[in-house]
């Protein structure tokens, strides 16, 4: 009786198990659209390092579209970057980006 219990589990189980791995393990390709970034930040060597780091994920125009910002939030949105999202950026780099933000979009 026991034998014919377990059996009886052991094909359900597998029956269970090849109906969920089918509709569980369906993978899908995804096209991205990224946007047109060959443009760099104007300013010579005060946009160095904002070119240098953050071009890498956001083109010219969607970083001077953003609201104006005062400084701390400009420097909040940085560490954003870094610490959430993991952007490589050295923390030598983070004063001059903030300073370039703050003078283009820094907001009084």
């Amino acid at each position: 009786m026991l034998k014919n219990v377990l059996s009886i589990a052991l094909i359900a189980g597998a029956a269970l198990v090849s109906v969920g791995a089918q509709d569980a393990l369906q993978l899908k390709s995804v096209n991205v659209d990224w946007p047109a970034g060959d443009s760099l930040f104007t300013g010579g060597a005060a946009a160095d390092a904002i070119n240098n780091n953050c071009l890498a994920c956001h083109s010219t125009d969607m970083v001077l579209n953003q609201v104006a910002l005062p400084k701390a939030a400009w420097e909040a949105e940085v560490r954003k970057m870094i610490n959430v999202y993991k952007a490589p950026v050295d923390e030598a780099d983070v004063a001059p980006i903030v300073a370039y933000l703050v003078q283009t979009k820094g907001a009084n």
